[in-house]
């Protein structure tokens, strides 16, 4: 499965951005998907996760009632919708594929985007 992550942007404190991450491969639907992001000189972090089915879906606590995730299995894509977007969620974030099926924070990531940019101006 190869990813490919977009949506990226500058945006103002209290906007909203959608990131969209489009997979190749007829395997897409068999993985749980998630999001991560990383800002400067900080560790990566999970943000969201849903599972292979859609059936479930998991948030990282300071991002809860801001940012939502769906996927698409008929169109292999995945999407975080930002709103409420604080300075603080300026990252660079990702999407990766969990070979488990669950999309949690503990799932095995084994594939990954190639990172969009977000930048939160106050």
């Amino acid at each position: 499965v190869q990813l490919q992550a977009s949506g990226g942007g500058l945006v103002q404190a209290g906007g909203s951005l959608r990131l969209s991450c489009a997979a190749s491969g007829r395997t897409f639907s068999r993985y749980g998907m998630g999001w991560f992001r990383q800002a400067p000189g900080a560790e990566r972090e999970f943000v969201a996760g849903i599972s292979a089915s859609g059936g479930r879906t998991y948030y990282a606590s300071f991002v809860k009632g801001r940012f939502s995730i769906s996927r698409n299995n008929v169109e292999n894509t995945v999407f975080l919708q930002m709103n409420s977007l604080k300075p603080e969620d300026t990252a660079l974030y990702y999407c990766a594929g969990d070979r488990g099926g669950s999309g949690s924070r503990y799932g095995t990531y084994e594939y990954w985007g190639q990172g969009t940019l977000v930048t939160v101006s106050s």
